[in-house]
């Protein structure tokens, strides 16, 4: 590990002209954009089978387990952070070894996590659907979705650190096929499960459950065909297969990386769930819409998401490389991009917003609240971006302290209390206000920090 005399906002010679620099950030960024939006396709899909095949109530059941599912995952997005940002420095130094080692002992981690939380997760999931004081007319079917759904956990685990792994070597077009190929599986069997049209009994709400599980397991066995035929660099091959371990040298590392981001992902998920319990308080159709706005939102979310991805990504090859002096410049064409792609899409979802929500839920006093509601965090995501692009490329160095503290600031000490004391004060609409209050903070600090601090630090190789 090297110093080298470079701050992450020296303007030096050699950096990529404004115009390379762009066509670089597009050309990784649109894969990405596309990737983590088909992510959410499956989920969308499911939802408006649910909402429309079989009701408002079968959309509320299934939607008591997103913050759940989240709270999850957070560990593993966090593992795929860490990861990504190593293999990203070691792939840009030519160093294969070291991407192997690093790609097998977090696959070994989240395979291990995995299992933990199917079996245990599968066996509290009754008391997890009681304590989020889910509505009775629900119960049943929420706690039957969420079982299936937990017995999923280690493929789907598996599924998120190999997209995550194989980015950091810059390949974002593998992972966009396998998430096309998941989504299509599931918008072919979920209605199928749902009418009872392959000789089965009609499955209710467990149909997208069972289809989201069945989908996760044809496009992994298709990732690792694909790989293998490719030849690819982080294909399953016994030079792979053989660091698929618990390496407690190449884990501390990812872990040092990966921890502070998971644990500001569970404060996000706890977050959520106790935003999904204030929620739930003003009945099911309340919580149908909260589930077909988060549905809304993430479509909206994603590319500011992506971009954040694909600036970390960059900065870590770069660093890797010996190019610092390319990062002010990936900074400042990030949070271009994002005020004309998330701003465009939030512009659209606003002007369309009657006509999307109507396809998650068919009752026009539940659409009616529900397009108002959206309304009032909609704008917000923009200011999100710009949050998201400042701690990724932060993290892309290995800074995460900082910007995690900053995150789970904005989230404890703004959205929570905003969300409970505007709730009481104007009803439903307050919890919606805190989002809006939550992202703006986020912006203000992150930004701050990274102005401030970060760009006159001297920026050190990990790997």
């Amino acid at each position: 590990m090297t110093e080298t005399p470079v701050t992450a906002g020296a303007p030096l010679k050699g950096a990529k002209p404004p115009r390379a620099l762009m066509m670089t950030f597009i050309i990784f960024l649109a894969p990405m954009m596309l990737s983590n939006i088909l992510q959410s396709l499956s989920g969308t899909i499911n939802s408006v089978f649910l909402g429309h095949m079989i009701g408002v109530k079968a959309l509320a059941a299934a939607t008591q387990f997103f913050p759940i599912m989240f709270f999850m995952m957070a560990f593993v997005i966090g593992l795929g952070a860490g990861a990504s940002v190593l293999i990203g420095q070691a792939h840009g130094k030519g160093d294969r070894e070291r991407v192997l080692a690093i790609a097998g002992a977090s696959l070994a981690l989240a395979l291990t996590f995995g299992v933990v939380v199917a079996i245990a997760g599968g066996l509290l999931a009754g008391p997890l659907m009681a304590g989020l004081q889910t509505p009775p007319d629900i119960i049943a079917d929420a706690t039957l979705y969420a079982q299936i759904m937990m017995f999923s956990m280690p493929l789907f685990f598996l599924f998120l650190l190999a997209t995550s792994i194989l980015r950091g070597v810059g390949d974002a077009v593998t992972p966009l096929w396998t998430l096309a190929l998941s989504a299509g599986v599931s918008l072919l069997i979920t209605p199928l499960l749902i009418t009872g049209a392959i000789g089965l009994p009609p499955l209710g709400v467990a149909s997208a459950a069972i289809a989201s599980a069945i989908s996760l397991l044809v496009a992994m066995a298709w990732l690792a065909w694909r790989l293998l035929r490719m030849k690819h660099a982080l294909a399953p091959t016994p030079d792979l297969l053989a660091r698929v371990k618990l390496d407690p040298k190449v884990l501390k590392l990812v872990l040092r990386l990966g921890v502070p981001t998971g644990i500001q992902m569970v404060i996000i998920a706890v977050a959520e769930i106790a935003l999904l319990w204030m929620v739930n308080d003003h009945g099911s159709n309340a919580t149908a819409a909260y589930g077909a706005i988060n549905q809304i939102l993430a479509y909206v979310q994603f590319p500011a998401m992506s971009i954040g991805i694909t600036a970390s990504i960059l900065g870590a090859q770069a660093i890797g490389a010996g190019r610092q002096h390319q990062l002010w410049a990936i900074t400042k064409t990030a949070l271009i991009l994002n005020a004309i792609i998330t701003g465009g899409g939030v512009l659209l979802v606003y002007l369309l917003s009657g006509r999307i929500v109507t396809m998650f839920i068919a009752d026009p006093s539940v659409v009616a609240m529900t397009q108002r509601l959206l309304h009032i965090v909609l704008w917000s995501v923009v200011m999100f971006g710009f949050a998201v692009v400042f701690s990724s490329m932060m993290r892309s160095s290995g800074t995460v302290l900082a910007p995690t503290f900053i995150g789970i600031f904005a989230i404890l000490a703004v959205e929570v209390p905003t969300a409970w004391f505007l709730s009481r004060a104007i009803g439903i609409d307050g919890i919606w206000w805190a989002y809006p209050a939550a992202f703006c903070a986020m912006f203000i600090m992150q930004g701050s920090f990274y102005g401030l601090v970060w760009r006159r630090k001297t920026i050190r190789a990990l790997v």
